[in-house]
C-alpha cells in the first residue's frame, strides 16, 4: 500500500484539515458532488494542485472504494527558492540550480534527483502543475537524495527565472536544438540549468528568457537522450569546470 496516498471523500476531507503537505489531488471527471466540490474549493485555497481525471485512472490508483477523490501526501518538505539562493550566497557559495520544466515520469525524476545530490546543486525547482509526483517510487529511485536535496516548486517558472536572472544567476537551456555546444560554454559562475520533458522539450517562453541555449553533442544518429542521463551529462561538466 502507498502510505502517501489518500481515498475517499471522507479521509481526504481529513486530510485537508491536518497539517500535512498535500502533493495534488485527482477528481473524477464529470463527477458532482457537493462534498467534493466543497473539497476542491478549499484545496484550491490551500494552494493544492486539483487535477480531474479519468474513472479509468483512479481505478488503477486503487481498487478499493475511492468515491471519485485520490489524494496524495508528500514525502519531502518544499523550501522556497527566494529563501535557498540568498542562503547559498551568505554562505559564499555559487548557487547551481537546475529548472525540470514538465518532467512527468516518476523514476525519471528520481533518477535526476540522485544525479544532482551527488554533483552538488543546490536545489531542484519543479512547477506546481506538470510535474512528477514525488511518492515512494520516486523516493526509491533517488536513493535518499530527495530526503537531502532543496526541492523548490513554484506557481510560474517564468518568474523563478525573472528572480534568478535578478539575483546574479546565469539561467542556460539545454536542448538539441541548442546554438552552442556545451564544452564551449562557461559555468564557472552562479548557474541555473534548464531541463525539458523529453515529448514538449522546454518551454518556448523559457527558452526566450534564457540567457544562453546549450545543446550536448551527439555524433550518433539519434538526436536526443533520456531527460535524466542529459542531466547527469550537464551537471558533471559544471562539476568538471568548477573543480
Amino acid at each position: 500500500m502507498n502510505n502517501n496516498m489518500f481515498f475517499g471523500i471522507h479521509p481526504v476531507e481529513e486530510l485537508i484539515k491536518s497539517e500535512k503537505e498535500i502533493e495534488k489531488i485527482f477528481v473524477q471527471t464529470g463527477l458532482r458532488s457537493p462534498q467534493i466540490s466543497e473539497i476542491v474549493h478549499y484545496a484550491r485555497q490551500s494552494g493544492v494542485t486539483v487535477q480531474y481525471v479519468p474513472l479509468e485512472k483512479l481505478n488503477r490508483l486503487t481498487r478499493k472504494n475511492h468515491q471519485g477523490i485520490v489524494a496524495f501526501t508528500c514525502p519531502i518538505s518544499y523550501q522556497l527558492i527566494d529563501e535557498v539562493v540568498p542562503m547559498i550566497y551568505d554562505e559564499g557559495r555559487m548557487p547551481f540550480i537546475v529548472i525540470l520544466d514538465r518532467v512527468t515520469d516518476v523514476r525519471n525524476f528520481g533518477a535526476i534527483a540522485r544525479t544532482c545530490y551527488a554533483a552538488g546543486v543546490d536545489a531542484i525547482v519543479i512547477p506546481s502543475r506538470g510535474s512528477a509526483l514525488i511518492n515512494g517510487d520516486a523516493m526509491k529511485t533517488s536513493a535518499g537524495a530527495l530526503s537531502n536535496i532543496n526541492v523548490c516548486r513554484v506557481d510560474n517558472i517564468k518568474d523563478t527565472i525573472d528572480f534568478l536572472k535578478s539575483s546574479g544567476v546565469k539561467v542556460v537551456s539545454i536542448s538539441e536544438k541548442g546554438k552552442k555546444n556545451i564544452w564551449e560554454a562557461d559555468f564557472k559562475e552562479p548557474l541555473a540549468i534548464i531541463m525539458g520533458s523529453e515529448e514538449d522539450g522546454i518551454s518556448e517562453a523559457y527558452l526566450k528568457r534564457s540567457d544562453e541555449h546549450l545543446l550536448i553533442p551527439m555524433p550518433g544518429d539519434i538526436d536526443s537522450l533520456n531527460v535524466s542521463v542529459a542531466t547527469g551529462i550537464i551537471c558533471f561538466e559544471v562539476v568538471r569546470q568548477r573543480l
